[in-house]
């Protein structure tokens, strides 16, 4: 590698020691004209690579830097070596802190943002084959790596008018819900370090419509945070069928634990869309006495009133206020609260994040929308309480 940086040596030793072909993905910002190739880091600023880490598979590790916004792939690193990077590098958020980190992207000069844990990686345009018959923001399919992976446009989705030509656009490669899409975007800006606290909720469900969760503000900006899942299930309204459940399991229910409205559920849940479905699907499975939160600062306060009384905890782990994996620890960490069951139910359950909702207690951990298993764990737990 030539001409890499100070800081960018932060994260360079292991993969040269290990022998790893590095290669950059180019960003006008970073880069102007001048694209790196495989094997070739030139890099015109040197920005510190210390804001977040992203994994795609075991062969694959994403880097993206704080300012200007490039990214480093490297091929080839193994599960070992993963775990070696993100112990010795210290680069991805502690667990149950309340923190996690935001990929910042444009659709003309409105900013948005997206959870870098559903970000596998950013390309530049892949070309798309068109679908007939489909929604207006669909662009169609295209291949990565091998994978077929649907486009969706997020600025026809949301009635913007891109700024710049396709073939100049960014694809975001996301993965959440157990699919993988690409969402095309103008620009790829940076990555923030945010505190859940950070996120303002005050306009959500109202000024901010369906789409758009919460406003981020940074640097005298708004950055809207948008509810990727339900627009996924618009653009593909099939999708929302995966949260039904089955007869057979809903009569599994009644024979495990007789009448399931003696015991009543806490659900945390930050998507209006998808804590109807969880409390629809719930409902379907004999479950009725269920509350439902927007965040867990809510949950939390719920659990600590006094006289209150609920016998398992659903959360999601993006939430403001307080997320999953910080009101996970802190009921486990409650001498009232400890033996009380969790369920992590989350879009985005990747084997790291799985260790992370292991290490703070939770009791389960299950990816949406796998909603048939989701009843059966909470049946479960119930039995076992």
């Amino acid at each position: 590698m030539s001409r890499i940086s100070g800081s960018t040596q932060l994260l360079c030793p292991m993969l040269r020691k290990k022998g790893i072909m590095v290669s950059v993905h180019d960003f006008p910002k970073a880069f102007g004209n001048a694209f790196p190739s495989r094997g070739d880091v030139r890099a015109r600023n040197e920005a510190p690579l210390t804001e977040g880490v992203m994994f795609s598979d075991e062969r694959r590790v994403s880097v993206l830097s704080d300012s200007p916004s490039w990214i480093i792939v490297s091929q080839g690193l193994g599960e070992d070596e993963r775990g070696d990077l993100m112990r010795d590098e210290r680069i991805l958020t502690e667990v149950g802190t309340n923190e996690w980190q935001v990929v910042v992207f444009l659709l003309g000069d409105q900013s948005f943002a997206i959870n870098v844990d559903k970000t596998r990686e950013i390309l530049r345009w892949t070309g798309v084959r068109p679908v007939p018959k489909s929604h207006e923001a669909m662009l169609g399919i295209t291949t990565v790596r091998g994978e077929v992976i649907p486009l969706i446009d997020l600025a026809a989705f949301l009635g913007h008018v891109p700024q710049v030509e396709q073939e100049q656009r960014k694809v975001i490669v996301a993965e959440f819900n157990k699919m993988k899409l690409g969402f095309v975007v103008d620009a790829v800006e940076r990555i923030y370090r945010i505190n859940s606290d950070e996120l303002d909720a005050t306009l959500s469900g109202t000024f901010l419509g369906e789409n758009a969760l919460y406003v981020i503000k940074r640097e005298g900006r708004n950055i809207l945070l948008l509810d990727y899942e339900r627009i996924v299930q618009v653009v593909n309204p099939v999708l929302s069928a995966q949260f039904h459940v089955d007869s057979r399991t809903a009569k599994n229910v009644v024979q495990e634990i007789g009448d399931p409205n003696k015991y009543k559920i806490l659900v945390a849940e930050d998507s209006p869309l998808i804590r109807k479905l969880i409390q629809d699907a719930l409902g379907q499975g004999g479950f009725h006495n269920v509350e439902l939160v927007s965040h867990g600062k809510a949950a939390m306060d719920r659990l600590l009133d006094e006289g209150e009384s609920f016998h398992l905890l659903i959360t999601d782990i993006e939430m403001p206020k307080m997320d999953g994996l910080t009101l996970t620890r802190r009921v486990k960490e409650d001498e009232h609260l400890r033996r009380l069951p969790v369920i992590v139910f989350s879009s985005i359950m990747a084997d790291d994040i799985k260790r992370k909702a292991v290490s703070v207690g939770a009791d389960a951990q299950i990816t949406k929308p796998e909603i048939d298993i989701l009843v059966e764990t909470v049946c479960r737990l119930l039995v076992q309480r």
